[in-house]
């Protein structure tokens, strides 16, 4: 990296760094440390960090720092997917129609990737995190409702920190419920679309849920958009 790399570069090194844990949560970030490491000045690192800040994956401390998000614990992992089920099932479905924006071929090239990495070290991990942020980002953006992409990101950033905790390591089990969205989208079929997302993100939530200790009790609730489904 260079003095003269765009700002864009500047935010995904460091936000690699981040979901990859080469910044483990809670360490503080020098901004001059990481102007020099990155072989950048400090004003694109100030603004990366202004944007991770956005995406809630840095705090600012005292007295003129940030830090790193600290792992969300499970209430907050509920809340989260809890949003996540009335926001992505919704924009699956509208994004499975016969228009231009139809997003199956960006899918299905992120599905290609993610299928070629093998291994559960941090640095697959971090780039398995990557695409499938890509796979659902095309969705959101896909559905045609301007506020869903920010929103996503926002929501979405805790889940790629802590995916290095999950089951799924090796991302087998992401990829066939990608799979099943994909195929949906490429059909044009809005129900099986949403019925699709909705399960996937139910199977990452158990998933994520069992990475907790055992003796959690909260470890065995289920999101309440879930349950009231259930009646």
């Amino acid at each position: 990296m260079t003095a003269s790399d765009p700002p864009e570069n500047v935010y995904e090194a460091l936000r690699t760094r981040i979901v990859q844990h080469d910044l483990e949560p809670g360490a503080r970030i020098s901004i001059l440390e990481e102007s020099s490491r990155l072989g950048v000045s400090q004003t694109p690192v100030r603004e990366a960090l202004h944007r991770l800040e956005g995406d809630r994956l840095v705090v600012r401390a005292a007295p003129r720092g940030y830090e790193v998000t600290r792992l969300i614990d499970h209430d907050a992992l509920v809340a989260l997917f809890e949003m996540r089920l009335l926001l992505e099932p919704w924009a699956a479905r509208e994004a499975a129609t016969e228009r231009l924006s139809n997003p199956a071929p960006r899918l299905r090239e992120e599905l290609e990737v993610l299928a070629a990495l093998h291994g559960s070290e941090r640095a697959v991990q971090a780039r398995r995190a990557q695409h499938d942020r890509r796979f659902h980002q095309h969705l959101m953006e896909a559905a045609g409702n301007p506020l869903l992409p920010t929103t996503f990101e926002q929501l979405h950033a805790h889940v790629h920190v802590f995916r290095l905790h999950q089951v799924d390591a090796e991302g087998l089990t992401t990829q066939e419920e990608h799979t099943a969205i994909l195929e949906a989208v490429a059909a044009c079929d809005p129900e099986a679309a949403e019925a699709a997302m909705r399960a996937h993100l139910m199977g990452s939530f158990s998933r994520l849920s069992s990475s907790f200790a055992a003796d959690d009790a909260a470890a065995s609730s289920v999101p309440r958009v879930t349950r009231a489904r259930l009646r």
